[in-house]
């Protein structure tokens, strides 16, 4: 059963940082691209960075500058660095893994998210 766990959310004051990891565990095979997504009260959830496995990114503009992803393949393990918060960056963060798993001889893919983990960025 695969598993994506986040951790490394909290409250911050305008203009720290924080770093948000998100491991994926279970009877994972490959992991190809790996995202962080935000979610905001009464909004719906929107993309904020992606990494290929090859380490490519892209992300929202509205983060461009300020967020890092990046990603431990050995570890299966995404990161997003997160720098210069502003209070609108206050959501739950998701972390998302598109991957190939086993169950028992067989490989299946599969798209999974996290739980969720608070960002508050407040004064």
């Amino acid at each position: 059963q695969v598993q994506l766990v986040e951790s490394g959310g909290g409250l911050v004051q305008p203009g720290g940082s924080l770093r948000l990891s998100c491991a994926a565990s279970g009877n994972i095979v490959s992991i190809n691209d790996m995202a962080w997504y935000q979610q905001a009260p009464g909004k719906q959830r929107e993309l904020v960075a992606t990494i290929v496995r090859g380490g490519s990114t892209n992300y929202a503009d509205s983060v461009k500058g300020r967020f890092t992803i990046s990603r431990d393949n050995a570890k299966n393990t995404v990161y997003l660095q997160m720098n210069s918060l502003k209070p609108e960056d206050t959501a739950v963060y998701y972390c998302n893994a598109d991957l190939i798993a086993a169950r028992g001889s067989y490989y299946y893919a599969g798209d999974y998210w996290g739980q969720g983990t608070q960002v508050t960025v407040s004064s």
